[in-house]
């Protein structure tokens, strides 16, 4: 068994995200995978607002901070002012799915050549852990004490579904970090995802089901049976779109 080296897209400092939290093995999959294609020289990662944002402490490529929701507008320009780029943006639900939901849905539909990592952890975790366009049906937050109610505030956002039906994505998946097996699929999805866009291929977007301890109010052991039993269900993990194996 080979011995594992720190590759160098992952800085050496202490993770400052809560203990338990997957997005600090999101953040790890994210440096892996842009180590192994050589490309951490060369890739751009656009940072917006939320827990996503302590990425800019942990990874050691070049990356450009922008207004909340506002990612994929940004992104948009840096890809197409600098083609040979690796691009991407690594956004959180409330951030993608409430205050950016026009900006990723535009790019998406327009068929950008960047990718998007989507980290989903159902809860606005930076700011208090208030309702998330994802938030589950009967799942309690800071704004609803009694649980989601779908009478009043809907029901949560499936955006792989949402992405996939529109032309223009080349590739769009979702895989939950709780287990081995679903990290070993989150890790090939974001490296299919960078690899179709070096080559043009066109959108790309990896949906990544994560928790928070802090704002579900469980340990991080409870938080994986939570997802088995409630997140995954919901939140189908799988390939949703994939135009280079329809070819």
């Amino acid at each position: 068994m080979a011995e594992y080296v720190r590759g160098t897209s992952l800085a050496t400092a202490p993770s400052g995200y809560c203990p338990g939290c997957m997005h600090s093995l999101a953040t790890k999959l994210v440096a892996e995978v842009l180590d192994e294609l050589g490309q951490a020289e060369n890739s751009l990662n656009v940072i917006s607002v939320g827990c996503s944002a302590l990425n800019l402490l942990y990874w050691g490529q070049d990356y450009v901070s922008v207004a909340h929701g506002r990612a994929p507008a940004a992104a948009t320009g840096a890809k197409r002012a600098n083609p040979e780029r690796l691009v991407f943006t690594y956004q959180g639900d409330g951030d993608l799915a409430a205050i950016g939901l026009a900006e990723i849905m535009s790019a998406a539909n327009r068929g950008e050549n960047f990718t998007v990592i989507f980290a989903n952890n159902q809860t606005y975790g930076m700011t208090g852990g208030q309702m998330a366009p994802t938030t589950l049906i009967g799942q309690k937050t800071t704004t609803t004490v009694y649980g989601r109610d779908p009478a009043t505030t809907g029901y949560p956002f499936k955006m792989c579904e949402l992405i996939a039906s529109l032309e223009a994505p080349a590739f769009v998946a979702r895989y939950a970090l709780n287990s081995p097996k679903g990290v070993n699929d989150a890790r090939k999805a974001i490296k299919k995802a960078f690899e179709m866009q070096l080559a043009g291929k066109g959108f790309t977007f990896v949906e990544l089901l994560t928790n928070c301890p802090t704002n579900w109010k469980m340990s991080p052991l409870q938080t994986i049976d939570y997802m088995n039993t409630n997140t995954i269900p919901y939140f189908k993990p799988g390939v949703y779109k994939d135009k280079e194996a329809e070819a």
